[in-house]
């Protein structure tokens, strides 16, 4: 079996919406091609994902729901994908550029002796290669970077591209694969779990508001949330709220926390240093709240509101009350 391979990442039988814009981009790289796209599903409900994956718009799918599978370990994740990949050679493997996805395709890089591209945010074929931009240097640049070796391997970027509509009435083989490994053979073992604070993910939403050390204390993320929950969104942070203490990590967005590209940012009380904005600079609208005209993150935004964020986050939160309803 050649063609295009998406892993759809799943976390208790529910696939990750980057799965599905991953899976966007295959078929148009397969189109390309003029080869099938494939859905690589592992662990819980596996060959329903495999069908639902092919009503998103791939021709087929490999299933593994082996009990080795049912939580994300990276040894029998690893190993099956690269045992596949060796039997059956596809001519491109992607993954979103999730903390699983980057776990995964790097390990079975290096088992096929081949390159990946990282976090990409778009991608063409040309002769045959993938050519995708990705950021670098903190996000201050963009670089296109030509794909090496077979398989060509990519991650990209959650929102970054265009998920397709799903059609019930597409249909397509799930083929059911065995595991590569036994639970002897593997050394790390779960055994439990701690739930994720807030009812929104970071990566997936499409609304962010975040707090920065203007927002002054704990307290200081009220409002914003409340702003958040009007428009349906997530709450973000900046690294120094997080390390004051005021908010959890799971909230921060930068260089050393989650890297987003929601449709709207707005951006409270935040400096906007380099290490913020390599987090949140490819969001699609920008909107700053500082009292600071001069703050980074002023030049960055597309719309600048210039004063205390305590006056204007509730002003914004009764607009869109009212607007929303």
């Amino acid at each position: 079996m050649s063609g295009v391979w998406v892993f759809v990442e799943q976390v208790e039988g529910k696939a990750a919406n980057v799965s599905w814009e991953a899976i966007g981009l295959g078929r148009k790289l397969g189109e390309s091609l003029k080869q099938p796209v494939t859905a690589v599903v592992f662990g819980t409900n596996a060959a329903a994902l495999g069908n639902e994956a092919i009503q998103f718009g791939a021709d087929n799918a490999l299933a593994c729901d082996d009990a080795t599978l049912a939580d994300f370990r990276f040894e029998p994740y690893a190993n099956l994908m690269t045992k596949l990949a060796k039997e059956r050679q596809p001519d491109v493997i992607l993954a979103g550029a999730t903390t699983r996805g980057r776990d995964l395709l790097g390990a079975v890089a290096v088992d096929l002796d081949t390159g990946l591209i990282a976090d990409a945010i778009g991608a063409e074929l040309a002769d045959g290669r993938i050519h995708a931009m990705r950021p670098v240097y903190a996000g201050k640049l963009l670089s296109t970077v030509t794909s090496a070796g077979n398989p060509q391997m990519l991650t990209i970027r959650s929102r970054a591209f265009p998920a397709p509509v799903a059609e019930a009435s597409r249909s397509g083989n799930v083929e059911t694969v065995g595991a590569a490994l036994g639970e002897n053979d593997i050394k790390v073992k779960v055994t439990g779990f701690e739930a994720a604070q807030g009812t929104v993910s970071l990566s997936d939403a499409a609304i962010i508001v975040s707090g920065g050390r203007g927002v002054g204390g704990p307290e200081g993320f009220t409002p914003l949330r409340e702003l958040a929950g009007s428009v349906g969104g997530a709450l973000g942070a900046s690294r120094a709220a997080v390390d004051a203490g005021w908010i959890p990590y799971d909230h921060q967005v930068g260089q050393t926390g989650k890297t987003v590209s929601p449709d709207l940012y707005i951006a409270c009380g935040i400096s906007g240093a380099i290490q913020h904005q390599a987090g949140m600079r490819t969001s699609k609208v920008i909107v700053a709240i500082n009292k600071d005209a001069e703050a980074p993150i002023m030049k960055l935004a597309r719309f600048a509101i210039i004063g205390d964020l305590f006056e204007i986050v509730p002003a914004l939160t009764a607009a869109f009350k009212k607007k929303l309803g």
